[in-house]
Parts: structure tokens; sequence; C-alpha cells
């Protein structure tokens, strides 16, 4: 049997050694690499989520108003009110367009599934005279409000250059008609 020479062997192991070490390495970084891709997966799919809800819950606030509106135009007596109401009702059904629109390109179905604002119709509209005024302020306030968060919320959360773009488009108006609500609102108490 023949022996190798001394030099081979420790350049042999060292090669070995070496050989390991590469291929250990390498797995790690593959793990790293799909760990990442995951994460961007994940994140992605709660960004997904967020919109959903976002276009979800303005489009039921959105239709709520636009009810409400209408119901005020219909039975107050106060020019204001149903000045203010036809306002509200115009601005809301051309934001509900847009919204709708990017929806639409992001492929997400907008249903009314929010039936709490029906019992709120119904309860608006049983009410009469200055109880329907305040009640309508009341409810507008509230929801241009509730709006005015969800814009705000979907802001700081979305990278989405239409969402943004449609955020500083609206989110000024929204608070300017807030402010016209709470002052009429304040007329009328």
């Amino acid at each position: 049997m023949k022996t190798m020479p001394l030099l081979k062997a420790p350049f042999f192991k060292v090669l070995f050694l070496l050989i390991f070490i590469i291929c250990f390495c390498s797995c790690g970084k593959k793990n790293q690499q799909t760990s990442s891709y995951k994460k961007e997966a994940f994140n992605r799919n709660n960004n997904e989520e967020l919109e959903n809800s976002f276009f979800i819950e303005m489009a039921n606030v959105m239709n709520s108003m636009i009810s409400k509106s209408q119901i005020a135009q219909q039975k107050s007596s106060e020019s204001k009110i149903v000045e203010v109401s036809k306002k509200i009702a115009d601005h809301q059904n051309q934001l509900l367009q847009k919204v709708n629109e990017m929806a639409n390109k992001k492929l997400i179905i907008i249903t009314d599934i929010n039936a709490s604002h029906k019992d709120e119709l119904l309860e608006l509209n049983n009410t009469n005279g200055a109880g329907f005024n305040n009640a309508y302020l009341s409810s507008m306030a509230v929801a241009l409000d509730q709006q005015i968060k969800l814009f705000e919320q979907i802001s700081k959360k979305t990278n989405d250059q239409l969402i943004l773009k449609l955020v500083l488009q609206y989110l000024p108006e929204q608070y300017q008609l807030l402010r016209e609500t709470e002052q009429i609102k304040s007329e009328f108490n």
C-alpha cells in the first residue's frame, strides 16, 4: 500500500474544509433570501388588506352620507342645511366615483355590507323639525370625522401613489365640510 506524501494530505484537508465552509455559508444565504421573500410577500398582503378595508369602509361611509344628505334635502326647511347637504352629497358622489374607479383598477369589489347605516337612516327619517336638523348635522360631523381619520390612517400606512394623491386632493375639502357643518350646528344650538 502506498502512502501519500506528507504535503498532499494537509492540502486535501484544507481544501475539504474550505469547500465545506463555502457550502455551509451559501446555504445560510439562500435561507435568508427565502426569508426576505416571505417577509416581502407578507407585507404586500398586509398592504393589500389595508387598502381593501380602506376602500370598503370609505365606500360605506360615503354611501351613508349621500343617503342622509338626500333625506336632509327633502326634509329640512332650513336653507343652510339644504345647501350644505347638497354640497356634501355632490362632494361624496365625486369621491365615491373616484374610489370606485381606483378599487376597480385594483380588482376590489365594493359591496354595501354595512347594515348599521340603514338603521341610522331610518332613525334620521323618523325625526322631524329641529330634532331632524340637529340629528342630521351631528351625524354628518361624525361621518366626516370618520372619513378624515380613514384618510389620515391610510396616508400613514400606504405607499400607493394613487391613494396618496386621492388623500391630498380630498382631505382638505373634508376638513372644510366638517368646519361648515360644525358652524351651522353651533348656529342651531
